[in-house]
């Protein structure tokens, strides 16, 4: 587990890494720091730091412990490399920051948790993640390419995947929903009255929606 921070960087923050831009997401990009002893932490603070000269910034950096919200999600951030035009990774995607440092399969864990909460508040499915590689064709998230093999990558999307139907499983067996709806289809024939056949015919349809089954009409 993990706590999640608010934290932003102030607008007035050099060399515009915090531009102030709307931003209407429709995508999320994952990357590594590529700093294998820094924190979430000390990976906020760098962008507010006097000394750092660089443009780049990110939304969201997490480690084992917490995630720091360091733009809000509504507005850009220079994280994809790719420039700023419209349809541009800067434009159009979140991005997450996995710190290297610590426990890192705890971090990347911890990632794929915001990762799925975030797809699943947003409506969204997996097909909305990028790496920044996909953007300006980086190495980036690192620690998910292995000599240009991505299968890291890949069971990062899977991880997620899982994570988002972890939800969606059935929270009665079909097969108890099914005996139930038995008897009420007895109480059901043996009454005419609408009101009672349509209540019944609810109640048999709310254990079909709990049990992961269609409903059917009355």
């Amino acid at each position: 587990m993990y706590t999640y921070i608010v934290d932003h960087i102030p607008k007035s923050t050099p060399n515009n890494r915090r531009p102030g831009l709307a931003l209407s997401a429709d995508t999320i990009t994952i990357h590594n720091t590529a700093n294998p002893t820094s924190t979430a932490r000390n990976e906020r603070n760098w962008l507010s730091s006097p000394s750092n000269t660089a443009t780049a910034s990110y939304h969201i950096v997490i480690d084992q412990k917490e995630a720091i919200e360091c733009i809000p999600l509504n507005e850009v951030a220079w994280h994809a490399g790719d420039g700023s035009s419209m349809d541009s990774g800067n434009r159009t995607s979140i991005a997450i920051e996995i710190c290297e440092s610590g426990h890192y399969d705890a971090a990347q864990d911890n990632a794929t948790d915001l990762t799925a909460s975030m797809l699943k508040e947003r409506g969204w499915g997996t097909d909305r993640l990028r790496r920044h590689y996909d953007w300006s064709g980086k190495n980036c998230p690192r620690r998910m390419n292995e000599d240009g093999d991505w299968s890291g990558w890949d069971a990062f999307v899977a991880q997620v995947e899982a994570k988002l139907e972890e939800g969606n499983e059935p929270m009665l067996d079909p097969k108890d929903a099914n005996n139930i709806i038995l008897f009420l289809s007895a109480a059901y024939m043996a009454t005419t009255d609408p009101e009672a056949r349509k209540e019944f015919n609810r109640l048999a349809n709310e254990l079909r929606r709990v049990s992961g089954q269609d409903p059917k009409p009355g």
